[in-house]
């Protein structure tokens, strides 16, 4: 139940929200693993810092969500594939944006993953977004404003954050809210599928940017409805700053 995940150029895509089989076919690339939590395991660590886009290794260590839970790999032909499993929040989860005198951190190298505490617990936020309907629960896993100041290689890039991409990313939690309709409620989050070893390094000016950063594209967030099926909605772009995943277009580019 994996998606095939393309990096490439920014396409929009269609004006309806995804849903797909559950089944689809593997991206032809390179075997990948497949994280999978599990009870009363010791956490790995994990990957050290990748300063640019290379293919992630055939055995990427995984470190648990929560206490009680950690990561075991399963081989398997698609994505990696995250089950949220219990949400603990973690002290320190969240990056640090500034430094102790108020100054904004600059951009790392460090290359995300997805078992960062941090980045499950804004995939939670986003999810529970989409079933509920409260777009504000889940800002914090937008790509942070200080981040952008930093990267958009733009006038005004503060105007262009909050009436362009935060505006998109609140319309389209509240249009994959409407496309579950009345079994939202009901709905469960089942977890999220990202083509990880598919990262790539965006160079300063490949993308309007005056600094790099890490992009992956077209990953996957699956729901188990009421009756027991699945429904999946794209997450179209998430990228990195200072070693965290975060969110930067929901569905489609426009």
């Amino acid at each position: 139940m994996f998606a095939s995940v393309s990096v490439g150029c920014h396409e929009p895509t269609g004006a309806q929200p995804n849903s797909v089989d559950s089944t689809r076919s593997a991206p032809p690339t390179p075997s990948t693993m497949t994280a999978v939590l599990a009870p009363d395991a010791a956490p790995p660590t994990t990957p050290a810092a990748m300063p640019s886009a290379v293919a992630a290794p055939d055995v990427v260590p995984l470190a648990a969500p929560a206490a009680t839970s950690a990561a075991v790999l399963a081989p398997d032909a698609g994505s990696n594939s995250i089950d949220p499993g219990p949400t603990v929040v973690t002290p320190g989860a969240q990056p640090q944006l500034f430094d102790e005198h108020g100054k904004p951190l600059a951009q790392t190298d460090q290359r995300p993953t997805l078992t960062s505490p941090g980045f499950q617990k804004r995939i939670d936020a986003v999810a529970g977004a989409i079933l509920s309907g409260e777009v504000e629960p889940a800002l914090s896993a937008f790509f942070p404003l200080v981040a952008y100041q930093q990267v958009k290689d733009i006038a005004k890039p503060e105007r262009d954050y909050k009436l362009r991409l935060l505006a998109n990313f609140k319309r389209d939690l509240l249009e994959y809210h409407r496309a579950l309709g009345a079994a939202a409620a009901e709905s469960k989050f089942a977890g999220i599928t990202v083509a990880e070893k598919d990262a790539k390094w965006m160079a300063p000016g490949s993308e309007g940017n005056k600094v790099g950063y890490f992009r992956v594209l077209r990953s996957r967030l699956r729901f188990t409805l009421p009756t027991g099926r699945s429904r999946e909605f794209e997450l179209t772009s998430l990228i990195s700053w200072r070693g965290e995943w975060y969110v930067v277009h929901l569905h489609g580019f426009k």
